[in-house]
């Protein structure tokens, strides 16, 4: 049976003049628009779909892929608001995604990118988005290991740091002293495990801690040295945005593996910038110090 809101895999059974109708199972004959029919498209074969219901509430198909289906988080803009039903989000179709009034965490207004969960309602059986995010969470403890990479969706800004939904699943906190720079709402980014204490609660990193996370960027600091012939103009004293950006770490951790890499002679200080005292050899694994070593 085809499942409102996300994709299906559906048989072609007929053609019309609108385009052709695929096999729904209990839901009946869906309809896919002439638009969407891949060229070449013959009875019988298996087309994946994305169903959802149209403008009146009609089940149809479609081959384009929103940007989330039910059952999902995603950030998505508000590009309108009808002060009788709600706003309306942008998810990548040609028909927007209704976002109810009731459902609104906060009054939204239009150019807002907001977090929202991606829902069938249970009383109009239609697709629609919701802001009331905790609801939607695992309440089961997670299972998550001590720095294991994951991927974060935040959420909101506390006084303790930033909420963020971790592997679509769960919420944990990333502590202000773990943050290098502002985040963004609704921003994705890369992040690990710090800690899950008995309770369930996550306490989250952007980088792996101690000497894994010191390694793996001094390597990343090197192969950038010599991609650049030797010379970087990135310090201790450079912005921590410019560094996230760049070498996607905090400063602190940045600050960390110069120190490493200063204490093995493999850099030195220019002030501005940083050179690798070796630039033939600029590689963590295999680096062999010149004859003038370093400071």
């Amino acid at each position: 049976m085809a499942q409102i809101g996300r994709q299906n895999s559906l048989t072609v059974l007929h053609s019309t003049p609108h385009g052709v109708y695929l096999d729904g199972g209990e839901h009946g004959e869906i309809l896919l628009p002439n638009r969407y029919i891949p060229k070449g498209t013959s009875i019988g074969d298996v087309l994946e779909v994305f169903v959802y219901r149209d403008s009146e509430d009609r089940l149809v198909a479609t081959t384009e892929k929103p940007f989330a289906t039910v059952g999902e988080f995603a950030t998505l803009e508000v590009v309108s608001v009808n002060r009788n039903t709600g706003a309306f989000l942008n998810w990548g179709l040609l028909k927007d995604l209704l976002l109810p009034f009731r459902e609104q965490a906060e009054p939204v207004r239009v150019g807002d990118m907001v977090v929202a969960f991606i829902l069938v309602d249970e009383k109009t059986d239609r697709i629609i988005a919701t802001t009331r995010l905790n609801r939607h969470l695992s309440r089961e403890r997670p299972a998550f290991r001590l720095q294991q990479p994951v991927s974060l969706l935040i959420t909101a800004r506390t006084p303790l740091g930033y909420n963020a939904i971790v592997e679509g699943t769960h919420l944990g906190l990333l502590y202000h002293s773990n943050v290098g720079a502002p985040l963004q709402i609704g921003q994705k980014v890369k992040g690990f495990i710090a800690a899950v204490h008995p309770g369930g609660k996550i306490d989250l990193s952007l980088d792996a801690s101690g000497y894994q996370r010191v390694a793996s960027l001094t390597d990343r600091i090197l192969e950038a040295l010599k991609n650049n012939g030797g010379r970087l103009d990135f310090d201790d004293d450079t912005s921590p945005e410019r560094i996230r950006s760049t070498f996607d770490a905090s400063k602190k951790a940045f600050k960390q593996a110069l120190g490493a890499l200063y204490k093995q002679r493999r850099l030195e200080f220019t002030r501005p910038g940083i050179a690798a005292l070796d630039i033939r050899e600029a590689k963590a694994g295999d680096w062999k110090p010149s004859a003038g070593g370093g400071k």
